[in-house]
Order: structure tokens, then C-alpha cells, then sequence
């Protein structure tokens, strides 16, 4: 108990410090623990700075998790309680409930559906474009230029009611670009708004000169803006005009698909990016400020300003996977895209 309390008592203080405007590793440093440490209570606080302590977890539920669910299933806790509790959403704790309960009943066996959970990560999943009907209906719609958002509202409406025949436009994207999952031809990418032959990524270049200080990786954001159940969850990126020139920044709401345009009247450098992002988040109400994810291009070298401006946790994806932000990408391929002249604007 001992440690605990004094866990607390640092984490407490830690997050004095960052009222008072003190950088992440600085309050670390004062306090006494490891930066990391630092980063997992920005995760665990949703990118807020909390008014009580709040304390997450990772992104899968642990068996810890699902004996806490199975006491207060038990004590006729509801969903939202339990989910408040776990500091989890709740579409999860419903899941796991449909998953591993008894219908119309308070039982749930917390051992088992750890053993379930375990067996399904070890079992080899088959890829959804695998379906040889499906795939084919991705591909026809593909050779059209439609975007993957578009094939996979499309599909919902055509095959309503026929789950088989339903697809996100994330797992098309990882099946055109990801080594490994390549269900679709290979040579359909080139249908893509992009019109590249290869997917290329804004700031790559730079980032051989010198790599993002300080940033957290996409591993770390909260499991509630995967479920896309809470709004607040952003994706960012950059639409850049002819040879650079010009650039204007997107961010697309995950949850509601919400799109807002950042201005960068002065150019796309770190600077103007951090103060287009500011004055453009700092119109939004608290609640909406839960994260926001982002490439790895050097224009979000000032991602720290950024968050501390803003109380909004940022989060940047792996290389080379623009899946990770498909809302963004598909986004950014509509509003490139003239349908009038046929090409990138």
C-alpha cells in the first residue's frame, strides 16, 4: 500500500508540473521517474490534463480486467459503470459481455474468456479479401477510381443485410499497400486519387536528416478512439499543392467522419503548422480534444507546443502504414481529386 500511495503522490505532482507549463521530461526529471512513465499518464489521461487521477490500461483487457468485470457483473453493475471503472469504453466492456456471457443472465466467466481471448490471438485470421466475390466487387469498383471510403459505403448499400460482402476502406487500403496482405492485384494502387505507383510519404526525405523528438507512437493512443464509439479522436495531414508551393491541413473527427481545413496562408513549415493546428483546435470544446493521430513528416516537429497549447494528446503512425489514418487518407483523396479535369488539384 505503501507504494502505492507514493505512486500517486508522484503522479500528482507530476501533473502539477505540467499545469505549470514544465515539459514532459522535465517534470519527470523533478519527480523523479523515467520519461516513459510520464507518457504512459499522458495515455492514460486521453492527451487531457485530469482534474482527479485516472489511471488506464493497455489496449486489450487483461485477466485483471476480466475478473473486475466478473465482480461487478455479479453485483448487478451496468455496462457504463463497469466501462467507467476500467477506464475503457463502453462498446468494449458490451463486447466482451455478447462475447464470453450468458444472455438475459449476470453470469460471466472471467478464466475462460481469458483462455479465449489467448487462443484467438494465437490463431492465424483469415484476410476479409480473401473472398474471392468480395474482392472481386473491390477490384471493379477500384479500376472506376473510387476511393476506398467510397467502395465501402457502396458496398454497404448494395449488399445490405450480407455481411460477407461488407469491407472497411482501412482494410482495403492495407490489402493495395501492405506486404503480406496483398488479397487485391497488385497492380490496382495506381487507381488510388494519389495516381502513384508507390505510396509516397510527405516528409520522408527530411526525416533522414533528423527524426521527431518526444513522439508517442500510435501503439500508445487510447483504446477508445480504435472503437471510434467516443468522439474527439482526430486524424491530421497535409494536402501539399504543386512543387510544395502551397499546403493546406486536414483533420477528420474519427467517430462522426467531421472534416476541418487548417489555413497555412504562410507555408507548411513546423511553425506555421504548430500555429495553424492551435488556433484551429483551440476552437473546439474540451471533450473534442480527446487525441490526434499523424504521419511521421517533419511538419509536426513542434507536436509538444502543440499539445501543450492544447491539452491534445498527439500520436504519430508507423512508418510507411497510412492505413493506421484511413479516414484522413480518404479524405485528403476526395478533396485532391477534381472529378471535373480528372487529376490532383
Amino acid at each position: 500500500m505503501g507504494a502505492n500511495k507514493e505512486g500517486r503522490e508522484r503522479q500528482a505532482r507530476y501533473w502539477d508540473l505540467i499545469r505549470l507549463r514544465m515539459s514532459t521530461g522535465a517534470a519527470c526529471e523533478a519527480i523523479g521517474v523515467d520519461r516513459r512513465q510520464g507518457y504512459r499518464w499522458i495515455k492514460a489521461a486521453g492527451g487531457q490534463i485530469p482534474a482527479r487521477k485516472i489511471v488506464g490500461s493497455g489496449r486489450y483487457l487483461t485477466q485483471d480486467d476480466r475478473l473486475v468485470i466478473a465482480d461487478l457483473r455479479l453485483s448487478g453493475t451496468g455496462v457504463r459503470a463497469i466501462a467507467r471503472e476500467l477506464h475503457r469504453a463502453p462498446s468494449t466492456i458490451s463486447r466482451e459481455l455478447r462475447r464470453n456471457g450468458r444472455a438475459n443472465t449476470l453470469a460471466y466467466r472471467p478464466h475462460a474468456a481469458q483462455k479465449r481471448a489467448e487462443e484467438r490471438a494465437r490463431r492465424p485470421k483469415a484476410g476479409r479479401l480473401d473472398d474471392l466475390v468480395l474482392a472481386a466487387a473491390v477490384e471493379a469498383r477500384l479500376v472506376k477510381n473510387w476511393s476506398p471510403q467510397q467502395i465501402s459505403d457502396d458496398l454497404r448499400r448494395v449488399f445490405a443485410g450480407r455481411e460477407e460482402m461488407q469491407v472497411s476502406h482501412e482494410t482495403i487500403y492495407q490489402s493495395l499497400f501492405v506486404q503480406g496482405r496483398g488479397q487485391l492485384r497488385a497492380d490496382l494502387h495506381r487507381h488510388l486519387r494519389t495516381g502513384r505507383v508507390a505510396r509516397k510519404f510527405r516528409g520522408q526525405p527530411a526525416l533522414s536528416k533528423g527524426k521527431i523528438r518526444d513522439k508517442i507512437m500510435i501503439s500508445e493512443r487510447p483504446a477508445e478512439a480504435e472503437d471510434r464509439a467516443i468522439p474527439g479522436h482526430w486524424e491530421g495531414d497535409l494536402i501539399v499543392g504543386t512543387k510544395s508551393k502551397s499546403a493546406i491541413g486536414t483533420l477528420v473527427e474519427r467517430s462522426t467522419r467531421f472534416v476541418m481545413l487548417v489555413h497555412l496562408p504562410d507555408g507548411h513549415s513546423a511553425e506555421n503548422v504548430r500555429d495553424g493546428l492551435i488556433s484551429t483546435i483551440q476552437t473546439l470544446p474540451a471533450h473534442l480534444r480527446r487525441s490526434l493521430t499523424w504521419d511521421q513528416g517533419t511538419e509536426m516537429a513542434k507536436h509538444k507546443e502543440v499539445t501543450l497549447a492544447t491539452e491534445m494528446a498527439i500520436y504519430f503512425c508507423d512508418p510507411h502504414s497510412p492505413w493506421q489514418r484511413g479516414s484522413n487518407e480518404n479524405t485528403n483523396g476526395l478533396l485532391e481529386w477534381s472529378p471535373i479535369v480528372g487529376h490532383r488539384i
